[in-house]
């Protein structure tokens, strides 16, 4: 594939939360970087291929999918929101509707959240994004 490069991953991490999927994503081989609060500059999405947002309030949802996709050079990027597991169906819905691709709970395990990056980035090959292979995965585990 001309001109891929490795999966990149924005991991967004409020103040005062914290997930533990950085780890399992790094050891598959996505390039993950892991912030605070949303970069000031306008720089954050269009230079990853994913972008997890950990929310604490689910009624920020559909707002926060709408402008990230709003934002110049967004285009397929893939945006996934990790809410609290006491969700309701209807705002997980609601978040969808609005430009999440995915919604799981804070707590779900790393490989179904990997499962789901990988599910989605199979759909957009226009990402041109490439894990390293296998056998260089497995030496760097």
């Amino acid at each position: 594939m001309e001109n891929a490069h490795q999966c990149s991953v924005l991991l967004i991490n409020p103040p005062g939360t914290r997930t533990a999927h950085r780890a399992p994503l790094q050891r598959l081989g996505f390039l993950v970087t892991e912030v605070r609060d949303w970069p000031v500059i306008e720089w954050a999405a269009h230079e990853y291929h994913v972008v997890i947002v950990l929310l604490r309030n689910i009624s920020a949802a559909p707002m926060l999918a709408a402008r990230l996709c709003a934002k110049p050079r967004f285009g397929r990027r893939v945006l996934i929101a990790l809410v609290p597991a006491l969700t309701g169906e209807r705002e997980r819905l609601n978040a969808c509707t609005s430009g999440f691709d995915d919604v799981l709970n804070d707590d779900c395990e790393s490989r179904q959240l990997i499962a789901r990056i990988l599910r989605r980035l199979r759909t957009r090959p226009e990402l041109r994004c490439l894990l390293p292979p296998a056998d260089k995965r497995r030496s760097a585990a």
